[in-house]
């Protein structure tokens, strides 16, 4: 698995989809360890987030969830991860299996997130915009994965 502590861009220097790669993986990091203070840097004020149950959802709605505990992440394995970069936006397209539990109650799910995300000199990869649904067993092949 890559080093997820590392800086935004200290790897990937110049290279648009490495630093929004990594931005994600630091995303990911940040969810299963409830990192709130990595999560409020890479997560944009304005963030919408449709959640699996249709409601959208704010960014202090999801640290919230993170610093009160009702959310916790005991897994997020990424099975395939599709980046694209124009100018300063970006979309990822995570596909895996996130387990954990919410308000007590556990999860294990294989889900599809598509994340959009938006590039500033001051601030690096923020995510602005994200969706969750179930994803099929044979997704990675339907959608040509890498």
């Amino acid at each position: 698995m890559p080093d997820l502590s590392r800086d935004p861009g200290e790897s990937a220097a110049g290279d648009p989809v490495a630093a929004l790669r990594d931005a994600e993986r630091r995303l990911q990091q940040a969810q299963l360890t409830s990192d709130v203070e990595v999560l409020d840097q890479l997560i944009d004020d304005r963030l919408v987030f449709t959640g699996p149950d249709g409601n959208l959802y704010s960014k202090q709605d999801d640290l919230h969830l993170h610093r009160s505990g009702q959310q916790s992440m005991t897994r997020v394995h990424e099975e395939d991860l599709h980046v694209l970069v124009v100018a300063s936006t970006g979309v990822t397209w995570f596909l895996g299996t996130v387990e954990g539990s919410t308000a007590g109650v556990p999860f294990a799910a294989r889900v599809r997130y598509t994340r959009t995300w938006i590039h500033t000199d001051s601030h690096g990869w923020r995510l602005i915009a994200a969706h969750v649904g179930p994803a099929e067993a044979d997704s990675v092949a339907a959608t040509g994965g890498s």
